[in-house]
């Protein structure tokens, strides 16, 4: 079963070293949190299945990295200085400051009730400013990234000459965006400082509407080809009024989080808004000449764009269970292995001298390949509960009659089931086992 209250996820984090409250020693800083030893690794290795989903597997998608710092031009161009904003009213009552278009009764505060206690809606900029320059007050004003998908655009030209690529093709990213949010909240799912997984996809004009369909439909099969059932996640066709000022056509895969079903990904038919803003401003040609046709179009653009830490959050809340196990109750998180912050964990059955060589030695074998914990702290029991409850899928116990037989006991996480195998081919059944 899914975790269907927010704070079981909330609290396993924390006790168990995924998610922290950022300066947490300075009573917390709002809307920021730290990543802790697994949850850095959980983090990572959701951002590594979708590169290898998206470029690694693919022969039509290049991956950049680019700058978190952009001049105000980046920014004009996209349109997000005039458009980058939202309602905002407060509570005269209360005090309290709400999104206008987050409000399920515009005419009732939803934290002390009052009736018609709102203020006038203003309109709130979320990009956040600041300088470049030594001297306070002196240097070129700059913004951090609301989004990752412009330096994509800016790269275009650059991008597709050396990489000898041509539409329909797709540049990836992977990195941090900022957005200065009025109403942050639900933990990491909505926070001012985020990682983004997009990828704009360039195409011929005439084919927007198929490659639209395609990714709508790959990106929904992502999440449910790495653990999420295919009834916690949906497809969701924005209507008109949703749209943002560059979209022809939006849908969100939506998961179905403790509040209700929310939005993990956006897929937009962002015409060739982009590529002309920039070149505009620019003066710079953003722009494909096609060899066979003698023709020089200017391509549409397909934008499937997910937020990794909420997603994060997402394979978290699927992957939350307890059960069972002779007579007693045990959480275990069901993370599919590539997801898993560790894949395999050593544990020797005591931590006598005779027997740790050999399980460090199992270890060292391992780690080669695989991220793996070892602990040799309390009894075995309560080390398979603590490896279950990080989601770790393999549990390997090195025993005094390894010594002997050269041999160990590979636990299964989600079955409980445990097999003999010799050290010789435990690499090898582990990777058959775990798939990669």
């Amino acid at each position: 079963m899914a975790a269907t209250d927010l704070e079981q996820i909330v609290s396993l984090c924390k006790r168990r070293g995924f998610v922290y409250q950022s300066a947490e020693i300075y009573g917390g800083f709002r809307s920021t949190y730290d990543y802790g030893p697994l949850g850095s690794l959980l983090l990572r290795n959701v951002k590594e299945a979708w590169i290898r989903s998206m470029v690694q597997q693919r022969d039509d998608v290049v991956l950049i990295d680019a700058a978190i710092l952009s001049p105000p031009q980046v920014w004009q161009a996209s349109g997000h200085l005039a458009n980058f904003s939202d309602p905002l009213v407060d509570c005269t009552n209360c005090k309290n400051r709400f999104r206008l278009d987050k409000l399920d009764d515009p005419d009732t505060c939803p934290s002390c009730g009052e009736k018609n206690s709102f203020t006038e809606a203003r309109e709130f900029n979320l990009m956040f400013k600041t300088q470049a320059g030594p001297v306070e007050g002196t240097g070129a004003d700059a913004y951090l990234r609301p989004e990752t998908a412009q330096g994509m655009f800016t790269n275009f030209a650059q991008v597709l000459q050396t990489s000898r690529k041509k539409p329909p093709f797709g540049i990836a990213q992977v990195g941090k965006s900022f957005r200065n949010e009025i109403t942050p909240q639900n933990w990491i799912f909505r926070t001012r400082e985020f990682e983004q997984m997009e990828m704009e996809f360039f195409v011929p004009p005439e084919d927007s509407d198929k490659w639209y369909e395609y990714w709508c439909n790959e990106r929904l099969n992502w999440y449910i080809e790495h653990g999420i059932p295919a009834e916690m996640v949906m497809l969701r066709p924005h209507d008109d009024d949703e749209l943002s000022h560059y979209s022809t056509g939006t849908s969100d895969v939506e998961f179905e989080f403790p509040w209700g079903f929310d939005e993990l990904e956006g897929i937009a038919k962002r015409t060739d808004f982009d590529l002309k803003a920039h070149a505009a401003v620019s003066g710079e040609r953003l722009d494909y000449f096609d060899p066979q046709t003698n023709e020089r179009y200017v391509p549409y653009v397909i934008e499937p764009a997910a937020g990794a830490t909420r997603t994060m959050a997402a394979f978290l809340l699927a992957a939350y269970d307890e059960d069972e196990i002779n007579g007693e109750t045990r959480t275990v998180l069901r993370l599919h292995p590539r997801l898993s912050p560790y894949k395999v964990a050593v544990l020797p059955l005591s931590k006598k001298d005779t027997l740790t060589p050999l399980a460090h030695e199992v270890r060292k074998l391992l780690a080669d390949r695989y991220m793996v914990d070892y602990d040799e702290t309390q009894n075995i029991g309560k080390r398979y509960r603590r490896q279950d409850e990080i989601g770790t899928p393999l549990a390997v116990t090195v025993d005094f009659d390894s010594l002997d037989d050269n041999a160990v006991t590979i636990r299964d996480r989600d079955t409980t089931e445990q097999v003999r195998v010799p050290i010789d081919e435990l690499l090898t059944t582990v990777s058959e086992r775990l798939g990669f």
